[in-house]
């Protein structure tokens, strides 16, 4: 039977409330599992869940920063605010929403962390009032909108930091901002003054965040980092965006491995860098596919290929494989339209890359895992 149509459990609390409980706290056993694991947590609703950041990417972001104290505009369920207290020694956790800000205090408290101090009011106004000067400043802006529903662009987003940012440099020289990952890193560079670090994290090879490092007054070239997290391994790639373009990669057919970079690169833009720095030669312009004649370690997948073949219906039938992985690069084709069509089922040992050489021809790399 459904807990919503049983008695209440405990007295002065709803079952609606009880439902919310436990779904949330659901939600928390792989993403928070601190939080998950510790009696006596209050958890929000399903959606601040969904928006807070994992332990996982908390954690890196609490590596960048450093000092005395920070200010965190936009506490939220307050994940960053406790990593943060790894590096800084008095984190100000502001939230506008005062339920919201009251259980963040209330799980500081059962966490055993002392040095966190909240405040259940609109983070920019309490700097604005503020005679303090931080060391860091942290903003994760809402990425959603009573007019436009879920946004990405900084100048849709609460607070709008486009507009918000001079404010904020008076008060700090240094800020961290989190933003969507689907967000233009070129555009957000452009909109937010002072950028000086770029960090794109992955967790598994889906990209979840994108960390905008600022320091007041900074105007040379932009580091680009990027992370992605599998399993206990972490696949780091670093290039400055200035070299990226300039720098004029080689170019070349397949030869006896394949290397697809992972999505946290992809993002990033970084194509010609990482050809240049692991010194190996991109398929085409805008494939995205990398080759060599030696097996080397990169940050991302690797496959020895078995053959090329130029695209046609005829010499796909030919490698007699009914049952493979696609992966399409620059190809006009999608996954799903190559499947129906040549009648390939998903899966098994065989890895197929749809994508164009260096002459813009369409070709199959059949290759399996190196």
């Amino acid at each position: 039977m459904s807990v919503l149509l049983k008695k209440p459990f405990f007295e002065g609390i709803s079952q609606i409330e009880l439902v919310e409980q436990l779904e949330s706290k659901k939600k928390c056993k792989d993403k928070l599992p601190i939080w998950f694991h510790t009696e006596g947590i209050y958890y929000p609703n399903k959606l601040n869940i969904e928006q807070t950041s994992s332990e996982r990417t908390a954690a890196y972001k609490a590596n960048l920063v450093s000092g005395k104290t920070l200010l965190d505009v936009t506490g939220g369920f307050g994940v960053d605010s406790y990593f943060f207290t790894q590096n800084i020694v008095q984190v100000f956790h502001c939230e506008i929403n005062r339920n919201l800000s009251e259980m963040a205090s209330h799980n500081f408290e059962v966490l055993g962390q002392q040095n966190i101090v909240c405040f259940a009011k609109d983070g920019i106004e309490y700097l604005k009032e503020s005679n303090h000067k931080f060391n860091w400043v942290y903003v994760d802006p809402s990425r959603r909108s009573d007019r436009k529903g879920k946004v990405f662009l900084l100048k849709d987003c609460v607070p709008n930091l486009t507009e918000h940012l001079p404010t904020i440099f008076e008060k700090t020289s240094n800020v961290l901002v989190k933003t969507s990952p689907l967000l233009d890193i070129t555009q957000g560079i452009k909109e937010l003054d002072s950028t000086k670090e770029v960090h794109v994290v992955a967790i598994n090879n889906e990209v979840k965040e994108l960390l905008f490092v600022l320091e007041n007054g900074y105007d040379s070239d932009v580091t680009i980092k990027t992370a992605n997290m599998v399993g206990d391994k972490e696949e780091l790639f670093d290039f400055q965006l200035q070299n990226e373009q300039s720098v004029i990669p080689a170019f070349g057919s397949p030869e006896k491995f394949l290397y697809e970079p992972n999505s946290a690169i992809l993002k990033s833009g970084g194509f010609k860098s990482v050809a240049e720095a692991f010194g190996l030669k991109k398929l085409q312009q805008h494939s995205h596919l990398y080759t060599s004649n030696d097996l080397i370690d990169f940050p991302g997948r690797r496959f020895e290929i078995i053959k090329t073949l130029p695209y046609s219906k005829k010499t796909l039938k030919q490698t007699g494989i009914n049952k493979a992985n696609i992966t399409t690069r620059n190809f006009p084709s999608s996954v799903a339209e190559l499947r129906k069509k040549h009648k390939i089922k998903d899966g098994g040992n065989h890895y197929f890359f749809f994508t164009k050489d260096i002459n813009g021809d369409l070709i199959v790399v059949q290759t399996k895992k190196a």
